[in-house]
């Protein structure tokens, strides 16, 4: 899995540097690269960050100009929820099937992650009412509770904002609206930058804006990628004591795969693991 998705990377990052995009490796693959120099040895995904404005092109560039046919690049419409909050890029000639996507006719192969940063005003009571707006976000677009985060009382409330709004079509409109408003402070003029699609621990830290353009560069798996220059913070702040290894018995993968095929594409098993006539 760590091979293809590495390709993937590989791929993504050869695409933004043609069309002038700019990302940065965050979350475990972050980690990966700081104390393992690649990724940590039992982890199954990468994560990536982009700032606002170029996530918001790659949709159109990938139209464009991607390799659709072995690369898909998947996010949630009125149509399609893939049940992540963000851009997933999926290689199309694999297939990983999860519990979440098992009823849904999305890409079902090995990706990787990509989530946008965005601009954060300088007034907290603002900041405040964009993480409000972030929430709002969360709930309809995903229409879940992430995996692993929150108790009872969050679970109630999800639960409970996802039963006041059934329809599909207002739970999109709600959604699009709140991404409207929880982003609506510009990336390039704004004094801070912080996650707004993300858990919510991370969503409470913010980073100065004047050093996100120019990345630094670290190692990982024998190439250089991408980070921008408070990742140290970042790390700090979000995963404290990232340096040490946890206990062995927490070193496992965090994914809920039910089927996992890394030389055959999703497609062929579309009707028998997935979206069969007892869980469409």
């Amino acid at each position: 899995m760590q091979l293809i998705e590495m390709n993937i990377m590989l791929y993504f990052d050869a695409f933004c540097r043609e069309h002038s995009l700019r990302y940065y490796i965050s979350g475990g693959t972050l980690i990966g690269a700081v104390r393992h120099k690649g990724f940590i040895p039992w982890d199954e995904d990468m994560d990536l960050h982009m700032p606002r404005p170029d996530y918001e092109r790659l949709p159109e560039l990938w139209e464009k100009y991607a390799n659709k046919e072995k690369y898909s690049l998947s996010f949630t419409t009125l149509s399609h929820n893939t049940r992540q909050h963000a851009y997933t890029i999926c290689d199309n000639d694999t297939t990983l099937i999860e519990e979440r996507t098992i009823r849904d006719d999305v890409p079902q192969g090995i990706r990787i992650d990509i989530m946008p940063y965005d601009g954060r005003p300088d007034s907290e009571l603002k900041a405040k009412i964009q993480f409000f707006w972030a929430a709002v976000f969360s709930i309809y677009n995903v229409q879940r509770l992430p995996e692993n985060q929150g108790g009872s009382l969050m679970k109630l409330g999800v639960n409970l904002a996802l039963h006041l709004v059934k329809d599909p079509d207002r739970r999109f409109r709600l959604w699009n609206y709140a991404k409207k408003k929880m982003s609506k402070y510009d990336f390039e003029t704004s004094p801070w930058v912080r996650e707004m699609v993300c858990p919510m621990r991370s969503a409470q830290f913010k980073y100065p804006r004047d050093k996100f353009d120019e990345p630094v560069f670290l190692d990982f798996e024998g190439h250089k990628l991408p980070a921008h220059h408070y990742y140290r913070d970042y790390l700090e702040n979000v995963y404290k004591g990232y340096m040490e290894l946890p206990p062995v018995e927490q070193r496992i993968p965090k994914t809920r795969a039910i089927y996992i095929n890394l030389d055959k594409g999703y497609r062929f098993y579309r009707g028998i693991k997935y979206l069969t006539e007892g869980n469409k």
